[in-house]
């Protein structure tokens, strides 16, 4: 029998802005500066649609309006520790508005506008894989309906 899983959820946002993507440079502490989507994990506190509006907004600074979910997608990573740690990711696909606060989270350096040929000529500057293979869905137009991510007990019911 292996043992039960306690899951490591992020989501992550591709951003449709003014005909390209918006990207953010961090500052991780493992690999240094890297590219990544407006990204983080789940709160406990939250549903998945809240916790990419929340992240989309502390990283960039912008509102987040999703459209569709992208896709689901697993990933193992090993720690310098050498431990395994798995993480499920929830891809949405959404707009932003305006800018409504000027100060980003601490970790993250600026926001970018590249095209997806723009991010696949810096894999080396990447956060995670992950990345580009959300970014093979959106460009095949990969959308799943928003209503796919179920909340119990419904927000307003009791």
């Amino acid at each position: 029998m292996s043992a039960r899983w306690k899951p490591n959820v992020t989501v992550a946002a591709y951003i449709e802005h003014e005909g390209k993507l918006l990207w953010v440079r961090e500052l991780t502490s493992r690999d240094g500066i890297r590219i990544n989507n407006a990204a983080g994990h789940l709160e406990a506190d939250e549903d998945p649609l809240q916790a990419v509006c929340r992240e989309v907004l502390e990283e960039t600074g912008r509102p987040f309006r999703p459209e569709a979910i992208l896709g689901f997608y697993l990933s193992d990573t090993r720690f310098t520790d050498g431990e395994p740690v798995r993480f499920l990711r929830i891809a949405f696909v959404g707009t932003v508005g305006a800018v409504e606060r000027e100060q980003l989270d601490e970790p993250i350096i600026e926001t970018l506008l590249l095209s997806a040929a723009e991010i696949r000529a810096r894999p080396h500057e990447l956060r995670s894989p992950l990345m580009l293979r959300g970014l093979d869905d959106y460009e095949a137009g990969r959308r799943f309906p928003l209503d796919l991510i179920r909340v119990q007990p419904e927000p307003g019911r009791s």
